[in-house]
Parts: C-alpha cells; structure tokens; sequence
C-alpha cells in the first residue's frame, strides 16, 4: 500500500502565529504595516507503542523507507529513525510531524498535536499513517496484530464517543427529515401521475360527452315533415292561431325554421293568413 503523498501545502513551511524574531515579552512585527502576530501555541506531544518482529536487516529496511522523498531517515546502532514532518512554524521548526523508532522489537511513535487540531483525530491520522508504512515494510518487520487492532479499536471508540449528543440529535433530525423528504418526493410523484391520468380522463369524457350531445341532438330534432304537422296541429288546437315562441320553446327549434314552415304552408294553401 502506498504511503499518502503530502499535499503542496504540507511540502511548504507552514508559517505559525508568534514564531517572530522580536524581543522576549515585546510583540513581534511585519515590515513596516505593523501588524502585532499573536502569541505562539506549540503543539503538544504525544506516542505509543507496538511490538514487532525484525525479519531482515534494519540497514534494508532503512534503504526501502529512503525511497519515499518526503520521509527522514536516520538510522542509529539498533534503531532506524523515521521522520515525517508535514509542516513547520515560521522558524523553520517541524510544527505537524510524528517520528517511527523502528527496533528489532518495537516501534515507538511519537507525533505533535496542534491546538488547531483534535488529538483524537490526529491519532487516527497518526494510525492510518502507520498501517501504510507497516505494508510498505512488511517483507522486513512484522507488527503484533493484536497489539495493532487495539490501538485501533481505542482510537475509533474514542473518536465515536466524542460525537456530541448535540450532534447525534441534528443527524437524527437530518436523517428523519431526509426521509420525510424522501416520502414527499415520491407522494408528489404519484400525484403527478394520477393528475396526469385525471387529465387524459377529463379529455376522454369530454369528447365522449361531445358525442352524446351530437346523438342527442339529432335524436330530439324534429324533421320538416313532423315539424308541418306538428304547426298544424298546434293551430286547431288554438283556434287558427299560432304564437311562435311559445311553439319553439315547447318543441326546441328555431323561430326562422318555423316561420319557415309557416310559409311553406301557407303557399301550398294548405294554411290561409287572416288579416
């Protein structure tokens, strides 16, 4: 497994507030803005250790770990030193870093904690930033596992229990209102789809009513010849007269159309207008 690579600004020092040069007690100043720079927070120390098992030759192994530009490499009599500094202060000195003391026997790390960031998170960097290097040497030195998964385990615990209930409590609401969202996504897409099929309905009624009312109309519609007689009848019943409102209102057609009849009737001879 590769080692993770440091980004450009981990490559970089890292400047750090109140690593000036100015007098014991005075604050220290930019050229001539005069900016004060606040006062220095060195990080903290702290490390574990894990046993191991050299199977090979530690000048090896120091020789395998060179390969990696951004390690430090110090070997000693029984010890192989190796140094990762991430970033340092405005004075050069490593700021973020954690050293391996790799013995025939154990490993020893040690690694800074910055005020600005967690110790527990930074042990887990720390972890994850060992398990890499231990694949990278696993032909040369071998780790207790046991040893190992319990360093794990402690940090992920440790790292669980730190959540605050604050936290758990939004994630909670975040988590019950993303469902919630969820279901109203999935109503509003059945909703859309019954309106659409609401809608296709509507239209098939409508013209399906159109239809109706054309039937309808065609069957309540009185031909020319019932129409005549129908004039006809009307005016014996009513003593020779004929008020075509009322005519129309009763049988559903037209004045024109029954004046029309009126005359055809009346030119037949078979109605006689009385003046």
């Amino acid at each position: 497994m590769a080692l993770p690579l440091p980004s450009s600004a981990q490559q970089k020092d890292t400047l750090r507030p109140g690593q000036g040069a100015g007098a014991a007690g005075q604050p220290s100043r930019i050229g001539a803005t005069g900016a004060q720079k606040e006062e220095t927070h060195p990080p903290q120390v702290d490390g574990f250790k894990i046993k191991g098992t050299q199977k090979g030759d530690l000048k090896d192994l120091a020789n395998t770990l060179r390969s990696i530009s951004f390690l430090g490499i110090a070997p000693e009599k029984d010890v192989v030193n190796v140094v990762y500094v991430e970033s340092r202060d405005i004075n050069k000195n490593p700021y973020l870093f954690s050293i391996l003391k790799i013995k025939s026997d154990e490993i020893e790390v040690i690694y800074s904690i910055p005020p600005e960031i967690a110790p527990k998170k930074r042990r887990m960097d720390v972890l994850r930033y060992l398990l890499n290097l231990i694949s990278l040497i696993e032909g040369s030195y071998t780790v207790d596992n046991k040893t190992l998964y319990q360093l794990i385990e402690n940090a992920v615990n440790e790292l669980s229990n730190s959540v605050t209930m604050d936290y758990s409590k939004l994630y909670t609401a975040y988590d019950s209102c993303k469902k919630e969202m969820d279901d109203y996504k999935k109503k509003v897409q059945r909703m859309g789809e019954q309106n659409q099929a609401l809608t296709t309905k509507n239209y098939e009624l409508k013209a399906q009513n159109d239809e109706y009312k054309l039937r309808i109309d065609t069957l309540e519609g009185l031909s020319d010849d019932v129409l005549r007689t129908k004039l006809q009848e009307w005016i014996i019943e009513h003593n020779g007269t004929v008020v075509i409102p009322d005519f129309t209102k009763l049988y559903k057609v037209s004045d024109a159309r029954v004046e029309e009849i009126l005359n055809k009737l009346v030119s037949e001879g078979y109605l006689a207008v009385v003046q």
